[in-house]
């Protein structure tokens, strides 16, 4: 139990960083989708698509390296320095790069008109991939407030940049021209700034961390990297495949969808919905921070796969409760979004599913970390890329953005089914199969109920919702032997 105690006292720091964090991250936007034009977000949702794929490459599975070797290490400073000597090197090789091609990368991506994006986003994803080892070295040596609130600086100051730049700065020079501000600002920039903003938030964040770059001597290792870059190499094929099942659609709505439709217009209003399930991704999030070093500190434990099995069941508990949460008061939710943004609302239940079973996929993921079959990962990883690429290619042009969303259910749901047939062999855990399934079926029984209802009534509709919650909760309780009156406060709060 206290191993328990520890694993959810760890997710709830982490969670300031990452549900916290996030949350306020995704303040920006409710702001975009007000302050700019569908287009405009497209390319904000378009340019950060490319991002995430280059942030996985530029990391190549060191993160993950890391954990595994310095975990086991009896000298985890030397393998902490070697992963920052070998990141510093490629990320500086990879921003000169950007440098010396910038204005073909920026063809190659439609931004002609805009090379100073590409230069931007170079630094940014190269300063990240760098500091990723720093803050995994935090994670490693239990450091968890540290993280959290470095985490939330950048996030902080990435939010002020923004209003800073895209509503401050127009406004103050609209009433007094010769301002400083107008050396500062440039209403030429626009979306611009949002790189801009993201950048110098990144650069901060560096700074921050320079005492963990600077705690060890900087010792090089070849040999322990090349271990690590062989242990890494199906991880890093592993997050290249989850990122094209991640992103790939948000790089080829634009290309995909039927003449006649704006396709960065489509973008835009497809990246604002997907945002809608950013509780659910927090919550997988900040989970995984804590669940990844966790499994590799107890794999040797007593009961050690009963936890596991345990572990998952509440995991999924808990998504569905997000599930149901957001999409039976997306009636209050949508007006997080501008107006013209909520026409993609009826993508949100897809992504919903989508996002949990990726955390499901996560969890069952420890079987071939702790086994040293890294290799599989990749399988299941390409698997996924390859029916997202498909699907994709297959269905937006028939049915639009939608198309999309069901192609991301549909890979992380079969890289699920997958993974644990595998596990089952490899290192088989006595998950309660049937308990889980049982829940989820009963969570998607309620939804269709909603769903089919649907009173015209706002305030029936959301009191029915509420009750089905409640159904499902009181269902949960009893099958986990949990007496709710006991969480509930006692009269005169005794």
């Amino acid at each position: 139990m206290n191993k328990f105690k520890k694993l959810a006292g760890d997710t709830a720091i982490y969670g300031v960083s990452s549900i916290l964090g996030r949350l306020l991250n995704w303040f920006l936007v409710p702001y975009y989708t007000r302050v700019f034009l569908e287009g405009e977000y497209g390319v904000v949702v378009n340019i950060y698509a490319y991002i995430a794929f280059i942030l996985v490459l530029l990391t190549y599975g060191m993160e993950t390296s890391f954990f595994r070797f310095a975990g086991k290490s009896e000298e985890p400073d030397k393998v902490y320095s070697t992963s920052i000597i070998s990141l510093f090197t490629t990320s500086a090789l990879f921003v000169l790069a950007v440098m010396l091609w910038d204005e073909t990368i920026a063809s190659w991506m439609d931004y002609s008109n805009h090379v100073e994006y590409i230069r931007w986003f170079g630094i940014i994803v190269a300063i990240d991939a760098f500091t990723a080892i720093p803050f995994a070295r935090l994670r490693l040596s239990n450091r968890p407030i540290r993280f959290a609130v470095i985490k939330m600086a950048n996030i902080i100051l990435n939010i002020g940049f923004n209003i800073f730049f895209i509503s401050f700065c127009p406004y103050w020079l609209e009433r007094y021209p010769s301002s400083i501000i107008s050396a500062v600002y440039s209403a030429d920039i626009g979306v611009g700034y949002v790189f801009i903003s993201n950048l110098l938030a990144s650069v901060i964040t560096l700074i921050l961390l320079i005492p963990e770059l600077i705690a060890v001597p900087l010792i090089f290792q070849k040999q322990k990297l090349k271990e690590m870059l062989d242990y890494g190499f199906p991880i890093l094929l592993v997050g290249f495949a989850g990122v094209i099942n991640q992103s790939i659609d948000k790089v080829l709505l634009k290309e995909l969808l039927p003449e006649g439709v704006d396709g960065m217009a489509a973008t835009g209003i497809y990246g604002a919905n997907y945002k809608l399930g950013v509780l659910m991704a927090m919550f997988i999030q900040a989970f995984r921070y804590a669940f990844e070093p966790f499994f590799f500190s107890q794999k040797d434990g007593k009961d050690t796969k009963q936890m596991y099995a345990d572990i998952l069941k509440y995991f999924v508990i808990f998504g569905l409760l997000i599930f149901l949460g957001i999409t039976f008061y997306i009636d209050i939710i949508k007006y997080l979004l501008g107006g013209r943004f909520q026409e993609g609302l009826h993508i949100v239940p897809w992504i919903l599913m989508a996002h949990l079973f990726l955390g499901i996929f996560y969890t069952l993921s420890l079987w071939y970390k702790l086994t040293d079959k890294t290799r599989f990962g990749a399988y299941l990883a390409i698997m996924g890329a390859v029916i997202t690429l498909v699907l994709n290619f297959v269905l937006v042009p028939v049915i639009g953005y939608i198309g999309a969303a069901i192609a991301a259910f549909v890979c992380y749901f079969a890289m699920t089914v997958v993974s644990y047939i595998l596990g089952q062999k490899y290192y088989p855990v006595p998950y309660n199969l049937k308990r889980i399934v049982f829940y989820l079926i009963m969570a998607l029984l309620m939804f269709g109920v909603a769903y089919i209802l649907y009173p015209d009534n706002i305030i029936v509709r959301l009191s029915l919702n509420t009750a089905l919650i409640g159904c499902f909760i009181a269902v949960v309780a009893r099958y986990e032997g949990i007496d709710i009156r006991q969480l509930l406060p006692k009269k005169g709060g005794k």
